[in-house]
């Protein structure tokens, strides 16, 4: 009972670790649970002996655990991964070790749409490009060479660099978020108040705090100066919603969620502390 308690302990000292890579290949919490709780029936089945490096021998599982659930729904039918514009209240730094996993709570590392790539490309960008798994390693768990590993990431990146458009399910509002991105972009207020609810909110965190604006006319008046010739907008899933990441020479200055009923915006959130911005977007943004 014992050896099984401290098997169970160090376990849970990787359990978020495992959470984090597992959640970035299948998008959606409730099936990274599944497959980090999968990996710990395997090792409760196998025991420690003979596992030298615990943390890499869960990875492995947990990374053919995640490819065998890639390839048995398909890519093209899943969730789309999010960011969290949430994640950390301003002032808190993360630790080292935070930022080295990336922890589950912030997702941007991954804030594009993944359905374009295969399973084997997923799981060698994740694995790389954010846990640093080195290719050799990678190689194993795919069954494959470390220089296929290796062309797989890198293909993997090119094709997130290129995009792809946003869920079906989001069509609606996110033609709602084109119309106020280019109204913005024309300095429009009237095209800025057809598609902002009289009630609208802003809500936008920067280094100094939280900066409140309520009210069509005064979020218009605020949008009016977003434009930016060199600016560079990606569209994201943001807590859910269809928002943007706006990059300028491939470093992030703002990320904006919004929420559209019934044709209108009607609550903007916006996080715009580059330094936030900068521990957590990641460097292939271009």
């Amino acid at each position: 009972m014992i050896e099984v308690d401290e098997l169970a302990a160090q376990f849970e000292a990787q359990r978020a670790y495992l959470h984090a890579i597992a959640y970035r290949m299948l998008g959606v919490h409730a099936d990274a649970d599944d497959a980090v709780q999968e990996a710990w029936l395997r090792l409760a089945r196998t025991g420690s002996g003979g596992i030298e490096d615990l943390r890499g021998w869960l990875t492995t599982v947990t990374s053919r655990i995640c490819l065998d659930a890639l390839r048995r729904r398909g890519v093209r039918g899943e969730q789309p991964l999010e960011l969290e514009v949430g994640a950390l209240p301003h002032g808190e730094v993360a630790s080292p070790e935070e930022d080295a996993l990336l922890a589950e709570s912030v997702g941007l590392a991954l804030y594009v749409v993944m359905e374009a790539l295969t399973p084997a490309e997923r799981v060698s960008f994740v694995l790389h490009d954010v846990f640093d798994v080195p290719f050799d390693a990678i190689a194993a768990i795919l069954g494959r060479s470390s220089a296929a590993a290796k062309m797989l990431a890198s293909r993997a990146r090119g094709r997130l660099r290129l995009g792809v458009p946003a869920a079906d399910t989001h069509a609606a509002a996110r033609n709602v978020v084109d119309a106020f991105l280019a109204a913005a972009g024309r300095g429009d207020v009237a095209g800025l108040l057809t598609v902002l609810a009289p009630d609208a909110v802003l809500h936008a965190q920067g280094p100094a705090g939280t900066l409140v604006t309520r009210g069509a006319r005064e979020i218009a008046a605020r949008a009016t100066t977003f434009a930016n010739p060199d600016a560079r907008v990606h569209a994201a899933l943001v807590d859910g919603v269809p928002g943007i990441l706006v990059t300028v020479g491939g470093r992030p200055i703002s990320v904006m969620a919004f929420a559209v009923t019934d044709g209108v915006v009607t609550a903007i959130h916006a996080v715009t502390d580059p330094a936030r911005l900068g521990r957590v977007v990641p460097s292939w943004v271009a």
